[in-house]
C-alpha cells in the first residue's frame, strides 16, 4: 500500500518536472535548449516526457489550425488588393523611370556647366591666393637679387644694408616658406663673405700701397720742393707775400683733394696712374695718388658687423709689419744718392698714407700710435743714415744726401712730424761732411806741395804783380816800392793754399744752407771747419814735407794721433751697436749672423785694410782694441736690465754674432798676432755661451775655482743673471709645465743650479 503511495507520488513529481521543461522549452532562446534537454535524458522518464512533447505539439497545432481558420478571408483580401497595388505601382514605377530619363537628358548640359564653373571658381580662389603670396614674396626674391648684384659687383657696404632689410624687414614677413628659411640660414654665410671679400680688397690695398710708397713720397717731396722753391720766390718778392699760404695749409689743402673717399665709393682699390711730371708742371698732390675706399668700405663693414676692434687691430699690425719692411735699408744704400732717395720715397710715403687715415677717418688710427711709429721710424732711419753714410768718401755725394734730408724733413714736417732729431743728426754729419773735405784738400795740398820749388814767386811787372795780390791779399810797402823784376817773399803754393782754403770754406757753408741754424752758429761751424783744416790738415802736409827733410814728428803728437784712432774706431763699433735689435724671446735662431754685426765686421776689415801704411804695433793695438771694446759691449748687452728675459733660440742667435766676431779675429785682419791672442779678446762670451748652450752646469759646478776650470772666465754672478733671465722666460711659456715631468725637471735643475751659484757667489764674498 505505501509502496502504491510512493510509486503514485513519484509520477505526480516527475510529470511536474516535465511540465516545467514544457515550459521553459516554449520560453527559451533555443540557443540555450541544450541544457534542459540533457536534463531529460539524464533522467529515466524520457519516454513518457517525449509522449507529453507530442501531446503538446499536437494542441498547439490545432490552436494555430483555429487562428488560420478565423483569419483566411481577410488574408485573401488582402493579398487581392497587393494584387491591384502592385499594377498601379508598376504603372508608377514606368511614369518615374520615364520621368528620370526626361529629366537626366534635359540636367546632362547644367551638370557639365556646373562642373565648369566650380572649376572656374577653384582657379579663380587659387590664382587669388597665389597674387596674394606673390605680393609678399616678390619683395623678398627682388632684395635677395639686389643683394647677389651688389655683391658681384663688389659693392660691400651697400649689400650689408640691403641684408639688413632682407633679415628685418621682409622675411618676417614670409618665414613660413621653405627657400626663406633657406635664405635665413644664408645670411650668416653672406655675411661673412661680404667680411672676408671686403678684408681681401683690404689686404690688395696694403699690399699695392707698400708697393707703391716710393711713388708716392716721391710725388710729395716733389711737392715739398715746389712749396720749398715757391717761399724761396716769395722771400725775394716781399710785395706777394700776402698772399702766400704756409705749408702747413698747402699740405692740408691738398690732403682734402682726395679721389673716392667716400664709404659708399665703389672703385677698385690701388694707386691711380700718374705719369712722370717736368719740373715746371705742377706735381699733383701725394693724396690724389691713392685710392682710400677699400680701408673706409671695410671699416664700414666692420664697424656694423660690430667687429671694428678687430678690423682696427689688424689694419695697425700689419702697418707696423710694413713700416718695418720700409725702415729696413738696403745694403747698398750708401753707394748711390738715388738708394738714399728711394729709401726716403718709402718712409714718406707710408706717412703719407698713415696722416690721411688719421685725419680721415674715426679712431682707425689715433695720434698715439702715429707718434709710435714716428719715434720707431726716426730712431731707425738716424741709425741707418748714420751707418751708411759713414761708408761715404766723397764730399758731393755727402752734401746731396745733405739736401736729400733736409727735403725729407722738410716734407714730414709739412705733415705735422717733429724732425728736430734729424736736423741735429745733420749736425753729425756735417762733422763726417767736414771730414771727407779735409781727406780730400789734404790731396789737394799734399799735389801743391809735392809740385811746388819752395822758391820766392818772380814778377816781372804790375800786372802779374797784381793778379798775384788779387789771389793772396799780401800787403808789404817796402815790397810795393821796389822795382821791377822784385820777389815775393814765397812760393808759389802759398796763393794756391789761399784759394784752396776759401774754396774749402764755401763748400762748408754750402752745407749749412737750410739747416735753419743762425748766422752764429753757421760762424762757429766754418771757424771749427777751418781750424781742423789749418792745424790738422795743412800742418801735417806741411810736417810731412818737413819730414822729407829729416825733420821728425815730435812723440806727444805721435801718441795723441794714436789715442785719437782708438776712440773714434770704438766710437763708430757702438754707432753699429744701436742698431742692434734682438728678439729676445725668439723660440728659433736665424741662419746667419745679424745684419747689424755683418754690417760691422764689414766695417772693421775695411778699416783694418788700410791700416797698412801705420807702424804695426799701432795697427795691433787699434785691432785689440776693437775687438776687446765689441766683446766688451756685446756682453753688456746680453746682460743689461732692460733684457728681463730671454730663451734658448735668442741665445743661439747671439751665438751666431759671437761666432762671426770669432771668425773675424781667426782671419788675422792686422799681421803680427801670435796663434789665437787676438781669439782671446772674445773668451769671457765664448765660455759663457758654451756653458748655457752646451747645458754643462755639472762641469762648472764641480772645476769652479780650479785653474785648469773649463768655464774658468765665467763669473758665477754674471751665470746667475743670466739664468734668472731664462728662468722667467721658463716660466711664463710654459703655463701647464707642472703636468709634464720634463718641464718640471728642467724647472727643478734651474732652481738647484741658481741655488748652488747663490752659494758660490756667497762663498766668494765670505
Amino acid at each position: 500500500m505505501e509502496r502504491g503511495k510512493m510509486a503514485e507520488l513519484e509520477s505526480l513529481e516527475t510529470a511536474a518536472e516535465h511540465e516545467r521543461i514544457l515550459r521553459e522549452i516554449e520560453s527559451t532562446d533555443t540557443a540555450c535548449i541544450g541544457p534542459t534537454l540533457r536534463s531529460v535524458y539524464d533522467g529515466e522518464e524520457h519516454g513518457r516526457f517525449m509522449e507529453k512533447l507530442e501531446a503538446r505539439i499536437r494542441n498547439h497545432d490545432r490552436e494555430i489550425e483555429k487562428m488560420c481558420n478565423f483569419h483566411y478571408q481577410g488574408f485573401v483580401d488582402s493579398i487581392t488588393e497587393l494584387l491591384k497595388v502592385r499594377g498601379e505601382a508598376q504603372k508608377l514605377k514606368n511614369q518615374v523611370t520615364d520621368t528620370n530619363r526626361k529629366l537626366q537628358n534635359e540636367g546632362k548640359e547644367l551638370i557639365i556647366a556646373m562642373e565648369e564653373l566650380k572649376q572656374c571658381r577653384l582657379q579663380q580662389r587659387n590664382i587669388s591666393a597665389t597674387v596674394d603670396k606673390l605680393t609678399l614674396c616678390l619683395p623678398v626674391l627682388e632684395m635677395y637679387s639686389k643683394l647677389r648684384e651688389q655683391m658681384k659687383s663688389k659693392r660691400h657696404y651697400p649689400a650689408l644694408k640691403t641684408l639688413e632689410h632682407l633679415e628685418h624687414t621682409y622675411l618676417p614677413q614670409v618665414s613660413h616658406y621653405r627657400f626663406c628659411k633657406i635664405m635665413v640660414d644664408n645670411i650668416p654665410k653672406l655675411r661673412e663673405e661680404i667680411k672676408e671679400v671686403s678684408m681681401s680688397d683690404l689686404k690688395d690695398f696694403l699690399e699695392s700701397i707698400r708697393k707703391h710708397s716710393d711713388k708716392i713720397g716721391e710725388t710729395a717731396m716733389k711737392q715739398a720742393q715746389q712749396q720749398r722753391n715757391l717761399d724761396n720766390i716769395v722771400s725775394q718778392h716781399p710785395r706777394i707775400s700776402g698772399g702766400k699760404k704756409s705749408k702747413k695749409e698747402v699740405f692740408a689743402s691738398s690732403d682734402l683733394e682726395v679721389k673716392n673717399t667716400s664709404p659708399m665709393s665703389e672703385q677698385d682699390s690701388g694707386i691711380l696712374d700718374v705719369e712722370d711730371e717736368d719740373e715746371d708742371e705742377e706735381v699733383p698732390g701725394a693724396q690724389d695718388l691713392v685710392d682710400f675706399s677699400p680701408v673706409y668700405r671695410c671699416l664700414h663693414i666692420y664697424s656694423v658687423l660690430g667687429a671694428r676692434e678687430t678690423f682696427e687691430n689688424y689694419y695697425r699690425k700689419q702697418r707696423r709689419k710694413q713700416a718695418r719692411l720700409v725702415l729696413q735699408p738696403p745694403s747698398n744704400m750708401h753707394e748711390t744718392l738715388d738708394g738714399y732717395r728711394k729709401y726716403f720715397n718709402q718712409i714718406v710715403g707710408f706717412f703719407v698714407v698713415e696722416d690721411h687715415i688719421l685725419h680721415t677717418t674715426q679712431g682707425l688710427v689715433n695720434r698715439a700710435y702715429i707718434d709710435e711709429l714716428w719715434e720707431m721710424a726716426l730712431s731707425k732711419t738716424i741709425a741707418a743714415l748714420r751707418t751708411h753714410s759713414s761708408y761715404c768718401s766723397d764730399p758731393s755725394l755727402v752734401l746731396d744726401l745733405k739736401n736729400l734730408i733736409v727735403l725729407f724733413a722738410d716734407t714730414l714736417q709739412g705733415y705735422g712730424f717733429p724732425v728736430n732729431q734729424l736736423f741735429d743728426m745733420l749736425l753729425e754729419i756735417q762733422d763726417q761732411y767736414s771730414e771727407t773735405l779735409l781727406k780730400k784738400w789734404s790731396g789737394v795740398f799734399r799735389n801743391i806741395l809735392d809740385s811746388d820749388n819752395y822758391s820766392p814767386i818772380p814778377v816781372t811787372n804790375e800786372e802779374v804783380y797784381k793778379k798775384i795780390v788779387g789771389q793772396f791779399p799780401f800787403q808789404d810797402a817796402e815790397l810795393e816800392k821796389q822795382p821791377f823784376p822784385k820777389k815775393f817773399p814765397f812760393s808759389e803754393f802759398v796763393p794756391k793754399v789761399y784759394n784752396q782754403i776759401k774754396e774749402f770754406i764755401y763748400a762748408c757753408l754750402k752745407f749749412s744752407e737750410d739747416l735753419h741754424l743762425s748766422s752764429t752758429e753757421v760762424d762757429d761751424m766754418i771757424r771749427k771747419s777751418t781750424n781742423l783744416l789749418l792745424t790738422r790738415t795743412l800742418s801735417n802736409c806741411l810736417q810731412n814735407v818737413i819730414k822729407r827733410k829729416n825733420v821728425g814728428l815730435t812723440e806727444d803728437a805721435r801718441h795723441a794721433a794714436e789715442e785719437e784712432i782708438y776712440t773714434n774706431l770704438n766710437q763708430k763699433i757702438d754707432q753699429f751697436l744701436q742698431l742692434a735689435d734682438y728678439d729676445w724671446m725668439a723660440m728659433e735662431p736665424g741662419s746667419k749672423a745679424s745684419d747689424y754685426l755683418v754690417d760691422l765686421i764689414g766695417f772693421l776689415r775695411s778699416t783694418f785694410a788700410v791700416f797698412t801704411h801705420l807702424p804695426g804695433k799701432v795697427a795691433q793695438t787699434a785691432c785689440m782694441s776693437a775687438c776687446k771694446h765689441l766683446s766688451t759691449s756685446l756682453m753688456q748687452l746680453l746682460l743689461e736690465a732692460e733684457v728681463r728675459q730671454l730663451t734658448l733660440g735668442a741665445l743661439q742667435q747671439f751665438n751666431l754674432d759671437v761666432e762671426e766676431c770669432e771668425q773675424f779675429a781667426r782671419s788675422g785682419p792686422v799681421p803680427g798676432f801670435q796663434g789665437d791672442t787676438l781669439q782671446l779678446a772674445f773668451i769671457d762670451l765664448r765660455q759663457l755661451l758654451d756653458l748655457f748652450i752646451q747645458w754643462d752646469w755639472s762641469t762648472y759646478l764641480a772645476d769652479y775655482g780650479q785653474p785648469t776650470c773649463k768655464y774658468l772666465r765665467v763669473n758665477p754672478t754674471t751665470a746667475l743673471v743670466l739664468l734668472e733671465k731664462m728662468r722667467d722666460t721658463s716660466r711664463k711659456n710654459n703655463v701647464f709645465a707642472q703636468f709634464r715631468k720634463n718641464e718640471r725637471d728642467k724647472q727643478k735643475l734651474i732652481d738647484t743650479v741658481a741655488k748652488q751659484l747663490r752659494g758660490l757667489i756667497n762663498s766668494h764674498h765670505s
